[in-house]
């Protein structure tokens, strides 16, 4: 509980974000320790420039908001997981900026590696509204946790239709625990937490102000395996969720409508990139996959290699199960000591490497 409180103090600090953070806790061997080094040791972290370290160093309002999200927290009976915990969720934190910390109401299930985000239009047709019902059902029914967002439209079917076939599912919201968005989801959001999970990266109190969603968005595709985009016009806030997945190598599945209707123009667009799959039924999402299931029993997940950016495999093939320093690695990598720091706690996110004292790394 000490160290939640140092970090909630750490992360109250202007400037300082997930990155940041896990940067400096790499550094250091706890946040205690981050919140009274002096700016000259501060400074030694990549990314922490002379203001920043100020920052750090006279955060004095930052113990009064701690308490503050710890007593708003027990109030709800919600609490805070960080990714150093065992229960913070494997798939979110393999991707490239996973939250330091995440507030939750409810308990995550070892069934939820098996997650597939729905998401879409808050305004669906009829179709979107029958398909986004349909494949929500089908999918949890087959035991797989059904992620969205918890907005009006798409989200709110999938997760009432998950809810009513006695399935799991993950509502990540943009705003505080304590601020259940739309006002009209209060009810949803407490069944939600009875029998899955609300999740938030921003503090007690939040609103659900416009710049929140996009970070949002990052979490839902990052806490699954695949994103299904049900209807969304182009510019839609589900082409941001589609667009997150790419970018964290996860799958994107869309449902093909009509090219004279507007909410369908982003997964028809998704299609005809080729940046998303055309499914039909859940079994193309389940192969696509390669999830293998025993109809109304169990699953099982053939392994699946994780996809590493150029930079990363070279960093990752110049380790071994011997120790080396991250300096020879720079050296051997021809790059800045801070690049392949960076490259470095990705790889750890990613379950590949270990970090020992001393800044030496070898893989797992």
């Amino acid at each position: 509980m000490q160290n939640v409180r140092d970090l909630l103090r750490l992360s109250f600090v202007h400037r300082i974000g997930p990155t940041k953070i896990r940067a400096l806790l790499s550094h250091f061997e706890n946040a205690a320790e981050v919140l009274v080094a002096p700016p000259r040791e501060l400074i030694k972290v990549p990314g922490i420039d002379k203001k920043l370290a100020s920052n750090i160093a006279h955060c004095e309002h930052a113990e009064g908001f701690a308490d503050e999200q710890l007593r708003r927290l027990n109030r709800i009976g919600a609490r805070i997981i960080t990714i150093w915990d065992k229960e913070y969720p494997e798939l979110l934190k393999k991707i490239y900026d996973p939250p330091a910390l995440i507030y939750v109401l409810g308990k995550f299930s070892p069934k939820d590696r098996h997650s597939i985000a729905i998401v879409g239009t808050r305004l669906p047709t009829l179709y979107g509204q029958q398909t986004a019902e349909c494949f929500s059902q089908d999918l949890s029914r087959l035991g797989i946790t059904i992620v969205s967002g918890l907005a009006r439209g798409v989200d709110t079917i999938a997760h009432t239709a998950t809810l009513k076939c006695g399935g799991r599912t993950i509502a990540v919201i943009g705003s505080g625990l304590d601020i259940p968005y739309p006002p009209e989801n209060k009810k949803l959001m407490e069944q939600i937490a009875d029998l899955g999970v609300v999740v938030s990266e921003f503090p007690m109190g939040a609103k659900p102000d416009a710049t929140n969603f996009p970070r949002r968005n990052r979490i839902i595709s990052g806490l699954s395996l695949g994103t299904l985009v049900v209807e969304s016009a182009e510019d839609g806030g589900a082409m941001i969720t589609a667009s997150t997945a790419l970018d964290q190598d996860r799958e994107v599945f869309a449902i093909p409508g009509s090219i004279h209707e507007k909410r369908s123009s982003g997964p028809n667009l998704l299609i005809q990139e080729g940046r998303a799959k055309l499914v039909k039924n859940v079994d193309d999402i389940l192969s696509e996959l390669n999830l293998k299931l025993d109809r109304g029993t169990t699953m099982r997940e053939e392994p699946v290699p994780l996809q590493l950016t150029m930079f990363e495999q070279k960093v990752y093939d110049l380790l071994s199960k011997d120790p080396i320093h991250i300096d020879d690695l720079a050296e051997a990598s021809d790059n800045s000591t801070s690049d392949v720091l960076v490259t470095l706690l990705s790889l750890e996110f990613k379950g590949l490497i270990k970090q020992l004292p001393g800044k030496m790394f070898l893989r797992m």
